[in-house]
């Protein structure tokens, strides 16, 4: 169980993340993410990343049982830093990363595929922010990487989901596929990108990071600071607490 990396083939390093039973990832799993992504794309011998996930889903954000028993703001404090380090590891990997995405993607996973640099889904993948109902504030810069600005708001404030069929049609997702034809759908795009040349695909990188609208590591930290706020006032508490409370009724 963790984060680790493979290199099935030359020039591609696939990250998988595997945090049981849902990956709900710990403060540390951030960290380890965010290290494995850099780096895969530090290698000069990788031209392109796959990032994928085992078990029932792609990711399902931070691990709120983790916060909720971890006495004063520690635990909230590093869940913020370490999937700052992940996201912005997404988006500054020296390589395109391609996201493999199953299952759920939730909560931070919208960070990580919003700051990838294309996205494979199975049939049964669905995206979305649950934020609001578990007393946090953030990636909103992400999910309006892969939806128009009125359907982020509308899917932000009701934490609604959306398929991998829908975002294909909005162009944020590259291919939907039957779920067990994910890796292979993935692997088949990231082929085709490591085919380039390795130094001119980093410069492509670097490029297209260059002319982005939206400065995605300041406006996700703006973000965050909404949630520590939510923190301090007792709120994030509350629903974290009847959030936990829940999972357990139904275990």
């Amino acid at each position: 169980m963790g984060v680790s990396t493979s290199a099935p083939e030359a020039g591609l390093a696939v990250v998988t993340v595997d945090f049981q039973p849902v990956n709900a990832l710990p403060v540390q799993g951030w960290y380890d993410l965010a290290a494995a992504v850099r780096t895969a794309g530090c290698d000069p011998k990788v031209r392109c990343v796959v990032l994928t996930a085992a078990g029932r889903g792609f990711n399902a954000g931070v691990d709120i049982k983790e916060m909720q028993r971890t006495a004063g703001h520690e635990a909230l404090i590093g869940a913020n830093r370490g999937c700052f380090e992940a996201f912005s590891a997404v988006y500054d990997c020296e390589v395109p990363v391609v996201a493999a995405v199953h299952g759920f993607c939730l909560g931070g996973g919208i960070g990580l595929v919003g700051n990838a640099d294309a996205i494979v889904a199975s049939e049964d993948a669905t995206f979305g922010l649950p934020e609001l109902d578990r007393g946090a504030l953030g990636a909103a810069t992400h999910l309006a990487r892969l939806v128009p600005q009125h359907l982020m708001r509308t899917l932000y404030y009701t934490s609604r989901t959306v398929t991998a069929g829908e975002l294909h049609r909005h162009g944020s997702v590259w291919q939907v596929v039957p779920r067990a034809q994910l890796m292979d759908a993935a692997m088949g795009l990231a082929r085709e990108i490591a085919a380039k040349d390795g130094h001119l695909i980093r410069l492509a990188k670097a490029a297209i990071n260059g002319i982005d609208p939206v400065d995605v590591r300041r406006s996700y930290r703006y973000e965050q600071g909404f949630t520590f706020e939510a923190n301090l006032s007792g709120i994030a508490d509350k629903h974290r607490d009847a959030f936990v409370s829940a999972k357990e009724d139904r275990s």
